[in-house]
């Protein structure tokens, strides 16, 4: 396996007054296509350049396969960094701009000439080495710099929000061209973005910072199925996120859930949800559901399952794209001591998506102002977080 295993031991980082980074600690896999996600402001590329040796931590360490290189400058780092805005030089032509790192060591014309032609036919840039970065595209110009990042065979690659400057469907093409690239050369891959599209899509696994802290790191399917604090579910993807009170709470004989709760949720009344944590009657919790999970139709669902929630509602806005519609749906009033008195703007509202996954489906079958049913299944739904006791 090719690239280096990063350690990041305790890292504090500081400007003026305000702390960037907090105690940030990540063990980052030789090999891995590791994200950094959050929104602007939460350390993720002040991060990156500590990795890069552009800052220096107040506290903490930085190890590359388990030794510091915090004392290492960053030109003697294995270690090659893809800005955002490409930093080509206008004046050189494709294959200069490649060939620069090369040509700073010094390296034999023939060496240069090979390797150079080897890293454009890499990014699929062979038939343009003669142009100036002026005549291409963005989408060109950035792998441009992939190429030139790659050519002195760096241990890891540190790529800060290189996609943004592209428009949506460049970018979607670019991050695939990015995946393909990462698994042919294989090295260590550290990707800054506020995109959790993006992240999901390309990332063996995910670090989630807030105001320099790091919430959670996963796989991407644990993050978005498994948020571990409010925050990570309403960042990555869409969700419903309610506070409740556990109200009681049963083992089950299942092979991987134990527990089966039961939440008492204003406005929701009586919501049932399985959980792993051995959570106690009288918690305040907060609970999650995505609004894939839920199922939305005009007729009541006939079921016998003991597990199904089901609430009824009305259609406050439908809104169509084609190959969903999104569903803002008002819950009507729930029968539970939390939920009396829950009416007019009180009334929580439910976000549903439904797919529209077959020729067959039109276009939306329920519109605005239609009484509706809502149901998913208790094992759709998360506890996010235990609360302290109220």
């Amino acid at each position: 396996m090719k690239g280096s295993d990063v350690t990041i031991e305790g890292i504090y980082k500081s400007f003026e007054d305000f702390d960037v980074l907090k105690n940030v600690n990540l063990d980052i896999k030789k090999g891995e296509f590791f994200s950094l996600l959050g929104p602007s402001g939460c350390g993720k590329t002040t991060l990156l350049r500590i990795i890069a040796g552009f800052e220096s931590p107040d506290e903490g360490d930085l190890k590359f396969d388990g030794v510091s290189v915090l004392p290492v400058p960053p030109n003697r780092r294995q270690v090659n960094t893809i800005f955002q805005n490409y930093a080509l030089f206008p004046h050189l032509t494709v294959f200069e701009n490649v060939a620069f790192p090369l040509r700073l060591k010094h390296t034999p014309r023939d060496e240069v000439d090979a390797k150079v032609y080897e890293y454009l036919k890499l990014v699929q840039l062979e038939g343009h080495a003669q142009k100036k970065p002026r005549q291409l595209s963005g989408g060109q110009k950035q792998r441009v710099a992939i190429a030139r990042a790659l050519i002195r065979e760096p241990h890891v690659l540190l790529l800060d929000e290189p996609l943004s400057a592209l428009d949506a469907k460049l970018r979607q093409h670019m991050l695939i061209e990015l995946d393909q690239i990462h698994d042919k050369i294989g090295i260590t891959f550290i990707y800054v973005t506020h995109d959790q599209q993006e992240a999901l899509s390309v990332s063996d696994r995910i670090a989630v910072l807030d105001q320099g802290n790091v919430l959670q790191v996963g796989t991407p399917h644990d993050i978005y199925e498994s948020p571990a604090t409010g925050f990570v579910a309403r960042f990555i993807g869409e969700t419903n996120l309610f506070d409740g009170e556990v109200v009681k709470v049963e083992k089950i004989d299942t092979p991987q859930i134990e527990y089966m709760a039961e939440l008492d949720i204003p406005g929701l009344g009586r919501i049932k949800v399985t959980t792993d944590d051995n959570v106690k009657a009288g918690q305040n919790v907060s609970f999650t559901v995505r609004p894939e999970k839920i199922v939305i139709s005009i007729e009541k669902p006939v079921t016998k399952r003991e597990d199904i929630n089901m609430l009824q509602g009305i259609v406050d806005e439908p809104i169509y794209s084609g190959f969903q519609t999104k569903y803002y749906v008002k819950v009507a009033n729930a029968s539970s001591p939390a939920a009396s008195g829950a009416s007019g703007d009180t009334q929580p509202v439910i976000r549903v998506i439904k797919q529209h996954a077959s020729y067959s489906d039109e276009g939306p079958d329920i519109v605005w102002r239609d009484e509706v049913y809502l149901s998913w299944s208790a094992n759709d739904g998360y506890i996010v977080c235990v609360k302290e006791d109220a």
